[in-house]
């Protein structure tokens, strides 16, 4: 390997001084030119230094990311692996300062990778010193704190986080838009590339950063650091779909008193089935479900997803039950639980079943009503187990690294929208409303798409419902953008070996079936202001139930789906012209919506 005196570039100047000496006139002429030699070597050697030291910096951060995973070793402390990402980043910003790469960076052609290392650099060092270091000092306060009262969080320490947390949010988000602005396309790969790496972790971490610092502002008052709070939890089966997610069934109230939780009681939807609430959800809801089917059913509760409307249904027929006012309500599926246990390991019933995360979704959704054909004993193991996931969950809160599993599980779930969570007090409700576990249906202009169904048929069907939806944005006209919105969904329930309750038809259709035979209403939510062109289903012009909720037009088909079929829904919409992707809602069923959705192209002018 060459000495660094026998490069190409000592060469280069050695025999650019020679050539000088021997022309002395030129001496200005040369002088300027060595120094813009020098200045290229020197940025490129500290680029080479600063590439490396921003590598291993993007490394310890990826680090954290696998340190907070379910059943990851701990190798070491966050706080050790934002310590050495924080040294290797600042040591890549002062590789980067100066003259030289000030310079560099405002020269044409070759101006755009050098600003984007120099930015990536910069970005990197206040991201771990304004970011990720407050992060887990306060991170490490809160855990240390937690210990003292039988491993419980401290919830005056992270009401005093709240500040510094909410500054670390402002921070990430203001790093995330400089680099977005960096140079993305240059002639130099390797800046370009770790530009994008930077991004995409930025895009990570913001979402947490935000999240976190909204935590601290709610998480005090709703796990009662004032004074006790109540909330109704519902468990939702996926296997016969509602706007949510699933059909509520079993229920429970959890307590909360100075960050003590514990379940005061378990019910099953029999206990509800007959109570009826009064709530006036707006005239829009109305026009859409009915005055009486959604608010006075509890099956069928939550039809709409937008979930604070299934919450406030669930909370006034508890009251009307109870006679009991509730702080707020949580959902959570199978899925969500399977989930949770991965972090914290199985449960174990009275029979001493475990429930694992491999099989708490089978067990409930599916063999289940193999096992115990009789309604009432079903639904007492449900019940079982709902208590058996909830103790196991609730269990160990003096473990640290056990805690530490469940919150980074939980906070995965609740990304995904399995478990969604709203409260009954307004200022803490306006908080969770801008989250995922909201389940906010959003309002405003924005280019959306969301794909819901709902069960109509009264069958466990869905636990063997596949779905797809491709969004795809065509040519900008004079009436808008074209959209083209194609769902398809296939029945892959067996042909024989169901139990009748799973393939009974409660719909009663005036046209023959066969048992696993299954009927959805199938919705389509659309960007405010679309308007159809056309519809079809399997090629053929579909009649449509056209309404809104909130603001959304809605596109509804009453579709036969038949046992081992696919039928395909087609809509051309024409929408206000737009550059982004749309925002997409997840309904969470047992088999994910696979969905293919890409940014338009921008529309001339």
């Amino acid at each position: 390997m060459p000495r660094p005196e026998q490069g190409f570039a000592p060469r280069l100047v050695r025999r650019a001084g020679r050539w000088c000496r021997r022309r002395p006139g030129l001496a200005a002429v040369c002088g300027a030119a060595g120094l813009i030699v020098a200045g290229a070597v020197w940025i490129v050697v500290t680029g080479v230094l600063a590439r490396h030291e921003l590598l291993a910096a993007q490394r310890s951060l990826e680090s954290l990311r696998h340190q907070a995973a379910p059943g990851s070793p701990a190798a070491r402390t966050p706080e050790d692996a934002v310590r050495e990402a924080s040294a290797r980043a600042a040591g890549a910003h002062r590789l980067t300062t100066g003259p030289a790469w000030y310079a560099a960076a405002h020269m044409p052609v070759i101006g755009g990778p050098v600003r984007t290392v120099r930015g990536a650099a910069e970005a990197a060092d206040r991201l771990t010193r304004d970011v990720l270091s407050p992060l887990a000092g306060t991170a490490g306060e809160l855990v240390a704190g937690s210990g003292t009262d039988a491993g419980h969080l401290d919830l005056s320490a992270l009401r005093r986080a709240a500040p510094a947390l909410h500054e670390a949010a402002r921070s990430a988000s203001d790093v995330r838009a400089d680099v977005a602005g960096l140079p993305r396309s240059t002639w130099l790969p390797a800046a370009d590339r770790a530009r994008a790496l930077l991004a995409g972790q930025l895009d990570r971490i913001v979402p947490a950063t935000v999240e976190a610092a909204a935590a601290a502002r709610v998480m005090p008052s709703m796990l009662g650091e004032k004074s006790p709070r109540r909330y109704l939890v519902v468990f939702e089966n996926t296997a016969e779909a509602r706007g949510t997610g699933g059909l509520p069934g079993a229920f429970a109230i959890l307590t909360a008193d100075r960050g003590h939780l514990g379940f005061e009681r378990f019910g099953n939807d029999s206990e509800l089935a007959k109570v009826r609430a009064s709530v006036d959800l707006g005239a829009e809801y109305t026009a859409m479900y009915g005055r009486h089917v959604p608010t006075g059913v509890w099956v069928n509760s939550n039809v709409s997803p937008h979930f604070p409307h299934a919450a406030r249904i669930w909370s006034a027929m508890w009251r009307e039950h109870s006679g009991e006012r509730l702080d707020g309500a949580f959902s959570l599926d199978p899925g969500a639980l399977a989930g949770l246990l991965a972090a914290v390991g199985p449960a174990r019933l009275p029979d001493g079943t475990a429930v694992t995360a491999a099989n708490v979704v089978d067990l409930t959704e599916r063999t289940s009503y193999s096992a115990f054909p009789d309604t009432a004993e079903r639904k007492a193991f449900f019940l079982d187990v709902a208590r058996a996931t909830s103790e196991v969950l609730l269990g160990g809160a003096d473990d640290p690294a056990r805690r530490s599993a469940l919150f980074a599980a939980l906070r995965g779930q609740l990304r995904e929208g399995r478990v969604k969570v709203w409260s009954a007090h307004a200022s803490e409700q306006r908080e969770l409303a801008a989250h995922p576990f909201a389940g906010v249906l959003p309002d405003g202009p924005a280019p959306f798409a969301g794909l819901v169904v709902n069960n109509a048929a009264g069958t466990k069907l869905d636990y063997y419902l596949d779905r797809r939806m491709d969004w795809r944005a065509g040519r900008c006209t004079a009436a808008g953008r074209e959209v083209t919105v194609t769902a398809s969904l296939t029945n892959r329930a067996p042909d024989s070996g169901l139990p009748d309750y799973v393939t009974q038809r409660v719909d009663r259709p005036p046209y023959g079936t066969r048992p696993g035979d299954n009927r959805l209403l199938v919705s389509y939510y659309a960007t405010e202001g679309a308007r159809l062109a056309r519809a079809t289903v399997d090629g053929r012009p579909a009649m449509l139930n056209q309404m809104t909720e909130r603001g959304h037009p809605v596109y509804t088909v009453d579709m036969e789906l038949p046992r081992g079929a696919t039928r395909t829904f087609v809509l051309k919409l024409v929408e206000r012209p737009s550059d982004r992707a749309p925002q997409l809602l997840q309904q969470q069923l047992v088999q994910p919506l696979r969905i293919t959705a890409r940014a338009p192209r921008p529309c001339d002018g």
